[in-house]
């Protein structure tokens, strides 16, 4: 075997031991019995591939401590699921490797399908709470960067005082995000079937959690800048990182297309912006306002 296969293989065989202590250290923090189990089963797994991998080399593989203390932070404060899964991306970005290896050692093929399969069925078992309520998270951003944008944009040029667009702003997002809240919680009671374990006030705290979360952000830009269009501006490009950020998780934890949801809420919001803006215009010379 030439050096560049081995550096090939061992790079594979340390991945692996990596990931096997990453699943090890989550499912030692897991309460939920049946996400603990499938965590624990993942990094057996994983340990049963690292010692394929070690057959072929003959010699032990460190981890990266690293890689390791950064998903376990990932997967402890932003969700199990996304931790989890953002790793396997990584392993989808690392698929060049392997593809090298296969070409020089075509046996380790079917063995590197079947754990891809098994791997993606296990995470895909994974039990998180959190998901369950992502509606009504995407509800409440939505809501606050299509409508609450609009309004901000609209109050910009109708009133044209960084303060008094931050007061009325304020207030408006408040207001619009406690309706938005007993909104969802009366939807999901309305609609909530016998065994759905979905909680109509916890889908209710997410929605308004998130649309609070969006306003406080959206209008801060406002008590920063005196001049409300250079604040506007800001406040823009606040929404279109919120929009990035968020739809990157949602893309990760539930596997979907990030381009075509990112550009469809981008397009909406910065649309909405604009026809507000327009309105706000006409509505100072209808009203006369700072006349």
């Amino acid at each position: 075997m030439d050096e560049a296969l081995t550096a090939r293989l061992l790079t594979a065989q340390r991945n692996e031991m990596t990931e096997h202590i990453v699943y090890r250290n989550l499912a030692a923090r897991q309460k939920n019995p049946h996400n603990r189990e499938v965590l624990e089963k993942i990094s057996a797994d994983e340990r049963g591939h690292y010692e394929f991998w070690k057959t072929k080399t003959g010699r032990d593989a460190a981890p990266n401590w690293l890689t390791v203390w950064k998903y376990v932070f990932i997967a402890r404060f932003l969700g199990l699921t996304f931790g989890v899964k953002l790793m396997e991306r990584g392993e989808e970005r690392a698929k060049g490797v392997y593809g090298k290896i296969i070409e020089e050692v075509p046996e380790t093929a079917s063995t590197l399908a079947d754990e891809a399969a098994h791997e993606k069925a296990l995470t895909d078992m994974i039990d998180e709470d959190m998901l369950k309520y992502v509606g009504s998270m995407v509800l409440g951003l939505n809501d606050a960067l299509v409508e609450f944008m609009g309004a901000l944009a609209g109050f910009t040029l109708a009133l044209q005082n960084s303060r008094l667009i931050a007061m009325v702003g304020f207030i408006t997002g408040i207001a619009a995000a406690l309706s938005m809240a007993a909104s969802e919680y009366l939807s999901q009671k309305s609609e909530k079937e016998d065994g759905d374990t979905t909680s109509p006030l916890r889908a209710a705290m997410y929605t308004g959690i998130a649309y609070i979360a969006a306003v406080f952000l959206l209008v801060a830009p406002f008590l920063v800048f005196s001049n409300p269009f250079a604040a506007l501006a800001l406040t823009v490009i606040t929404a279109i990182v919120i929009i990035v950020v968020f739809t990157f998780y949602i893309s990760v934890a539930k596997n979907l297309t990030f381009w075509n949801r990112f550009l469809e809420m981008a397009a909406v919001c910065l649309g909405v912006a604009t026809i507000s803006f327009g309105i706000g215009y006409l509505t100072r010379i209808l009203f006369g306002v700072g006349a």
